[in-house]
Order: C-alpha cells, then sequence, then structure tokens
C-alpha cells in the first residue's frame, strides 16, 4: 500500500531533488515550508543555492495541474501543497507555541487522524533532517523518518584505501625480489586502483611488505617513495607512508585523506607541496584553501583588509607552516611567505570561476563541504595540478551534513574505482599522546 510523506524544510534545503525520491507513494510539502524555503533564497551559501532550486523545480511542476491537487511524477508517485489540515487543535495543549516546526508536525499529525478514519487509511510519515523534530513526532503518535538517500555509503563501509591480506612466506619473498604480485595470487577480493595491501605472513611470523595496486588492477607493486623525509617530515606509521606517496605521485591528480585530530593530514599534504612546489619545481603555487564554517556562536564581521579577515580562520593552516619553517619569532612566517609568492593561502569563498593550472592545491576541512560544493572545487582544477582534499567526517560543523553525506565522502566513494585518485584513511594520532588520547575518549 501506498504511504503519505510529508517533508520538512530541511529535507528540501539538503536535496533539492528529494521530492523525486519517494518512488509511487505521496509526497506532501505542508504550506509552511514553502514559506522557510522563500525565507532562504536570498542567502548567498549553499542553503540559498538549493532554496532557490526547489523554488524552481516546484514552479517546473505546475505545468502538470494545480499544486494544491495531486500532481503525478514521473517514478509513478504524486506531490501536493497541503493548504489545509492546518489546524493547531489536536496539539494545542501539547506545544504552547506555533512554531513552524510544530505547524509542520500539525499537518502530518491532521492527516493521519483523517487517514485513520479511512477504511483503507495510508501510513503517514513524517520525513526531517532535525533529529528532535522525529523526537517530537514520535512522542504525538506520528512515524518520523530520516532522510537517508542523500547517504553516499551506509553505517561504517566508508572505503579505508587499504587493505590487509595474509600470504604466504614465499610469496612475501618474491614481492621483495621482484617488486610485484598478480592479485589473483593473493585474494580473489575486489581491489580499487591505487589501494594500498599491507601484507602479512599466513604464518604469523613478522615478515610483511606494503604494497600498492596498479592502475590495471592486475597488480600490486612496491612503493616509489623512497626518500627518508618530506621536507624535514618524516612518516610516523604505515598510514602516513601511504599518504606520502599518494602525495608525491604526479599520475595521481586527486588525493583524499580522512583521520581524526591530529592524524597528521595537514601537516603532510603542506610538506609534500612545499616539496614539489620549492624544491622540484612541479609547479607553479602551493594553493590552500578552507571552508569558512565556524565552531560555536559566530564572532560576525572581523575588521580589516581581506587577508586580515581570513587570518582568524586559516591560522591552523599557519600554525603548521611555522612548524614546517621552523619560524621562532613573530611576523617571521609573513616574511617569508611574502619573499616566497608561491604560497596562497585562500578562503574557499573566492575559488569560484577561477581556473587553476599547475598547482597543487590543498582543500582542508573539505567534511564541511556539500556536494555541489565538492563538485564546483574539483571542476576548477586545471591541466599539470592536484588536488587534496583532507578531512574528519566525525568533525562536521554544517547544519545540513553528516558523516555519510558530505562532499568529502562523496568524492571518496564516487572515484574511489578511478585511476586518477588515490585515498588513505589516517589511523593513528601522531600530535601527542593527550591529543590522541582526546580523540579516542572525547
Amino acid at each position: 500500500m501506498s504511504k503519505i510523506y510529508v517533508l520538512d524544510t530541511n529535507v528540501l534545503l539538503q536535496d533539492p531533488y528529494s521530492i523525486f525520491s519517494f518512488e509511487d507513494n505521496e509526497v506532501v510539502i505542508p504550506a509552511v515550508v514553502l514559506e522557510e524555503v522563500d525565507s532562504k533564497k536570498r542567502y548567498m551559501d549553499e542553503i540559498g543555492r538549493n532554496a532557490r532550486h526547489v523554488s524552481r523545480l516546484i514552479d517546473g511542476l505546475r505545468a502538470s495541474g494545480k499544486l494544491h491537487e495531486k500532481i503525478p511524477l514521473d517514478n509513478g508517485g504524486t506531490i501536493r501543497i497541503e493548504l489545509n489540515h492546518r489546524s493547531f487543535h489536536e496539539l494545542q495543549d501539547i506545544f504552547v507555541e506555533k512554531t513552524n516546526d510544530n505547524r509542520i508536525l500539525a499537518v502530518a499529525k491532521n492527516l493521519h487522524l483523517e487517514e485513520e478514519t479511512k477504511e483503507k487509511g495510508k501510513r503517514v510519515i513524517l520525513v526531517s533532517k532535525d533529529a528532535l523534530v522525529r523526537v517530537k513526532a514520535d512522542a504525538i503518535g506520528l512515524e518520523a523518518e530520516d532522510f537517508l538517500n542523500d547517504r553516499v555509503v551506509e553505517m561504517d563501509s566508508l572505503y579505508t584505501g587499504f587493505l590487509e591480506v595474509y600470504i604466504p612466506l614465499d610469496m612475501l619473498s618474491r614481492f621483495y625480489e621482484k617488486g610485484e604480485l598478480f592479485l589473483s595470487d593473493i585474494s580473489k577480493l575486489p581491489f580499487y586502483p591505487n589501494q594500498f595491501l599491507i601484507m602479512k605472513d599466513v604464518m604469523g611470523s613478522s615478515a610483511s611488505a606494503i604494497g600498492i595496486v596498479d592502475k590495471t588492477k592486475v597488480k600490486v607493486k612496491k612503493m616509489t617513495f623512497n626518500q627518508e623525509h618530506v621536507w624535514g617530515i618524516h612518516p610516523r606509521n604505515v598510514q602516513q607512508t601511504m599518504a606520502i606517496e599518494l602525495l608525491l605521485r604526479k599520475d595521481i591528480p586527486l588525493v583524499t585523506l580522512i583521520g581524526k585530530a591530529g592524524t597528521g593530514k595537514t601537516l603532510l599534504a603542506l610538506a609534500a607541496g612545499l616539496m614539489q612546489t620549492e624544491d622540484f619545481h612541479e609547479y607553479k603555487k602551493l594553493l590552500v584553501a578552507r571552508p569558512i564554517v565556524p565552531v560555536g556562536k559566530d564572532l560576525g564581521f572581523l575588521p580589516g583588509e581581506k587577508q586580515e579577515k581570513l587570518r582568524p580562520w586559516m591560522q591552523p593552516i599557519f600554525d603548521n607552516l611555522e612548524y614546517l619553517f621552523n619560524t621562532k619569532k613573530p611576523g617571521e612566517l609573513d616574511a617569508i611567505l611574502a619573499g616566497m609568492g608561491s604560497i596562497e593561502v585562500e578562503a574557499l569563498t573566492y575559488i569560484r570561476g577561477r581556473s587553476l593550472p599547475k598547482q597543487f592545491i590543498i582543500i582542508d576541512e573539505a567534511q564541511n563541504l556539500t556536494k555541489h560544493e565538492v563538485k564546483t572545487i574539483i571542476t576548477r582544477v586545471g591541466e599539470d595540478s592536484k588536488i587534496v582534499l583532507m578531512g574528519d567526517p566525525e568533525q562536521i560543523d554544517h547544519p545540513y551534513l553528516d558523516a555519510y553525506n558530505n562532499g568529502l565522502t562523496y568524492v571518496v566513494e564516487k572515484f574511489k574505482n578511478e585511476v586518477v585518485s588515490g585515498h588513505v584513511k589516517l589511523m593513528k594520532g601522531e600530535r601527542s599522546g593527550l591529543a590522541r588520547l582526546a580523540a579516542d575518549l572525547l
């Protein structure tokens, strides 16, 4: 039996195409949702863009009929704007204030009560990204669901970029002698291009080796990185060694790094970028950018010119650069960067419309990007450029994103089978013992 899905505003603002995601069921959009969408359409950010897109999609449906009646959709379902069922009578003793959330709940509750009186009444389900709205719905006897159609991966199944396999000792010896093995001899598991294999002795000895799957997915080969350090930074664990391999490979223009705070993502990327830009001159410029999303309460407007305004947002980048350049005096880093001229620290706000050829591009905190924003960024990448996206999907400050639908996770999953990309999940914190313990416990 078909169902009635009542959509909350945040579902439409997260994914404008969500109205087409409910198969042959009935989609109901309360009139108050249109009011909320209208209030957001003047925003110049991703929420504003989605609000305008939703408005255009719904406006386009008018050609198929009247919006307050059922309009058929191509997937076999219907959609309508709910103008009735707005009475607050059923909820006035429970929720005193007529907030927009409560008005949406009232529409869903009244529809539910109406369907209960019918012989073959439909199930009414409220769909919301807001956990408290779902809790309220449950409290008043309504079915409520999160909108999960925008999730890229299921729980705990995000691609890590490496695989641990156990093989006979003679195969390990052959790998060290020849520098390669056929994947068909190792395992029947599916492999991805540029995926790392941690090969261990099946009998339990300490013998082991690390290899990387070639682009044809036929062989696993030795890694090409053979230097002791990168711009003074030594890899401290196996995942950092893998990350450096990807960061230094010219044939892998897209690298994604995921890890908790303190795993070395930013430091490794900056070190690799500086070495290839300043020492090897493989790139004309090192561009470092991050989205401006505040943690906690926003400080509001900041005084000064553009660079002065950006400094507080970009301070984590400057902290890592101070460590790499071993600066000790105030203002010393600024003098170094001004003298070099090949390092640019920028906010992602200014990247739209640019073309970035022959540059080493680092995008920090990429987990705070939406799918549309990350597409905008990667499509800016010009010829002979390399882009590194990194972040921690567990630390998201964007109101409509989570660990499974953010832009960084989206890129990891969409590109894992492409020869131009490589990915590593950094597992071990190396900032300090305290930082590592805090990342695990808190």
